[in-house]
């Protein structure tokens, strides 16, 4: 026993053995630690606490503010449009007052939308589905009205004031709606105006022009928009939690009008182009004589200053009602002016201006450009004499000239009177017969004189028209035989046929290179930019908008002149194709008619069929041009039948003298 005693209190004394762990105590490392996880915590919660108390109290007055304007709504003010004017100052365009309805998409109310807006339709006699779709367009922009393309009458707005609280989101505003003095004249020149499109607004944010903005969409009103549009203004709206108005807005700029665009046109000329136009195409179809002439239902008149391209009159038919696009745009009746895909081409495509961008074989007109280019090449002399046969015949090709009673030798002058195919067709050969080296001048010189591109027309929309040439067909066609250039491609060039297609406006700024003595300008039809006075005058010019100064073209002068000459008999002449319509008038006329064959397909036709296509184009007075006219009457027949007539009744206005009341036509001119 004494022993185990011993043994029990021997082992309180053993020393602690390594391998068994100790109790956990607190050493300086973990104090450490402690301490300084401790001054973290403190320091974020002291960064926190400062920033509170900055918000509270340093910026609580600036977050109270921010708070109260969101019961504020920016809205923009529309300005007013600016006119446009003819060169007199006398308007074309102006504005009327009107009325329309807004809706603030962000507004409508999540319950009862659909009965909301079907009741609005009702009312506004507006297709639902109409209504939605154009709040379908501002999905991504809740906070930009959306206005209803429909006029409301005051019975309607009545009706909707009165009822404020069951539409909410609802707005009625005023407007500005586009009216046209004198209905259609000139739609094509002075094109309309409508909502700016998704497309549209991409490339103009930076412009200032916003979702829901009135553009111009075509002609003058929308090359010349940013002068026409002014500028809008902005106010503020108080609203409440439902966005409805608490106040009136509160203007913080006022809207600025739009300037006048003031115009080249003369109203007064304008009008007689348009209905010598209208009443021509009438006569047209009158003819017995001329098959497919019962289907002439186009054309086109130019009228301008050989001087320096200013556009007197631009006239185009078939024409439409640009008011068609004011207010409330009805599909249906747009269906029915033929301005949409579906029914424009039975209706002879209204939409198209075709003094610019219709393009037709140049007949006999182009003539006067073969002569100038023969004589500029050294083919022939002013005075030379080529035979006028009544067939010619190339490389086993027979071709015809129009008037089928004559044979001799003429000289340039009278070859342009009588308008001799054969006489053009040998220097189109000559053309043809040209050493590879020289190119192909022909087409050269119709380059310089404008044919092929744009004339640069101020208000765009030009088509270039098409000049054939040798790399053009190895471009286009892909049968080889095709592609080659051959003799009869020079020779029915030579006389304004074969692929050769040109504009009206292109053969006026011809025309008016004759008339000036070499000099091609460059059409226009703006004047100026105008400050709007008090009662819509616009007497102070804010921009003068002027051309290109003409370019200078050496030609030969005696040779010029000779073609001038060859103009002047086609109009007074024995033998001239125009002379019983020109040769009574008091001022002296001259001019080239035209009968260009073109490819068409006429109503009621199974199959393509050539049409004459009537052309006339000159300028007077003959001793010191100042206005150049040119007609195309499409499907019309033989130019001096028709559009040369048509000439002389714009001639008669510009120069206030009446044409004789009668003539005599001839049956059959070029």
């Amino acid at each position: 026993m004494a022993d185990e005693g011993k043994r029990s209190r021997s082992r309180r004394f053993l020393p602690p053995d390594p391998r068994v762990e100790g109790p956990h105590r607190l050493t300086p490392q973990i104090a450490l630690r402690v301490g300084l996880l401790g001054a973290v915590a403190l320091g974020v919660f002291a960064v926190l606490f400062l920033r509170l108390w900055a918000l509270q109290v340093l910026s609580g007055n600036d977050y109270l503010q921010a708070a109260l304007k969101n019961q504020l709504r920016t809205v923009r003010l529309e300005s007013p449009r600016g006119p446009i004017q003819d060169r007199h100052g006398r308007v074309l365009v102006t504005n009327q007052p009107g009325t329309v309805v807004r809706i603030w998409p962000a507004d409508l109310p999540k319950q009862g939308r659909y009965t909301e807006l079907r009741r609005l339709s009702e009312i506004l006699d507006l297709p639902l589905a109409r209504i939605s779709a154009e709040i379908r367009k501002r999905r991504g922009d809740p906070l930009t009205p959306v206005t209803l393309p429909v006029p409301v009458t005051e019975q309607q707005v009545n009706y909707i004031m009165e009822r404020r609280a069951q539409f909410p989101g609802v707005q009625i505003a005023d407007t500005y709606l586009r009216r046209y003095t004198h209905g259609a004249l000139a739609a094509h020149v002075l094109g309309h105006v409508g909502e700016i499109s998704e497309e549209q607004l991409k490339g103009r944010l930076k412009q200032g022009y916003r979702a829901g903005d009135k553009i111009g969409q075509g002609g003058v009103e929308a090359k010349f928009d940013r002068f026409l549009r002014g500028r809008p203004g902005l106010a503020q709206l108080r609203v409440d939690s439902l966005g409805r108005p608490q106040s009136a807005p509160t203007e913080n700029r006022e809207p600025s009008a739009g300037h006048a665009v003031r115009l080249t046109l003369d109203l007064k000329l304008q009008q007689a182009a348009e209905r010598a136009l209208r009443d021509w195409i009438a006569r047209a179809r009158e003819q017995d004589d001329c098959e497919g002439c019962w289907a002439a239902n186009g054309g086109a008149i130019v009228a301008l200053d050989p001087r320096n391209g200013a556009v007197r009159a631009m006239a185009s038919a078939p024409s439409y009602h640009p008011s068609l696009y004011v207010g409330r745009v009805d599909e249906e009746e747009l269906a029915r002016a033929g301005l949409r895909p579906s029914t424009a081409e039975s209706r002879n495509v209204p939409s198209l201006n075709r003094a610019i961008a219709g393009v037709y074989p140049a007949g006999s007109t182009f003539k006067p450009v073969t002569a100038i280019a023969a004589m500029q090449e050294r083919l022939i002399g002013a005075f030379d004499r080529l035979s006028c046969d009544p067939v010619f015949e190339a490389y086993k090709q027979v071709f015809h000239n129009w008037n089928p009673g004559y044979a001799g030798e003429l000289a340039l002058a009278a070859a342009l009177e009588q308008s001799c195919d054969t006489y053009f067709y040998r220097l189109g050969l000559q053309f043809y017969e040209l050493p590879e080296d020289r190119g192909q001048p022909l087409q050269a010189w119709a380059s310089k004189f404008g044919f092929g591109k744009a004339t640069g027309l101020d208000i765009g929309g030009e088509e270039p028209g098409l000049l054939p040439t040798i790399p053009w067909k190895k471009r286009f066609f892909e049968d080889e035989e095709a592609r080659l250039w051959k003799p009869g491609d020079s020779i029915q060039l030579a006389i304004g046929q074969g692929d050769l297609q040109v504009t009206p406006l292109q053969l006026a700024r011809f025309f008016a290179l004759v008339a000036n003595g070499g000099s091609l300008v460059t059409p226009h039809l703006v004047r100026g930019v105008y400050q709007v006075g008090a009662g819509g005058s616009s007497s102070v010019p804010l921009r003068r908008l002027s051309p290109p100064r003409p370019t200078r073209i050496a030609l030969d002068q005696t040779g010029l002149e000779a073609v001038r000459d060859g103009l002047y008999l086609a109009t007074h002449g024995a033998n001239g194709t125009a002379t019983p319509v020109f040769g009574g008038y008091p001022i002296s006329i001259s001019g080239k008619t035209g009968t260009a064959e073109k490819a068409t397909r006429l109503p009621g036709w199974s199959f393509t069929g050539l049409v004459d296509q009537a052309w006339w184009c000159g300028y007077g007075p003959t001793d010191k041009p100042e206005l150049v006219v040119c007609v195309l009457i499409e499907n019309g027949g033989h130019g001096g039948s028709v559009a040369a007539p048509a000439a002389l009744e714009v001639f008669s206005e510009y120069f206030g003298i009446p044409a004789p009341a009668q003539y005599e036509l001839p049956e059959l001119t070029d």
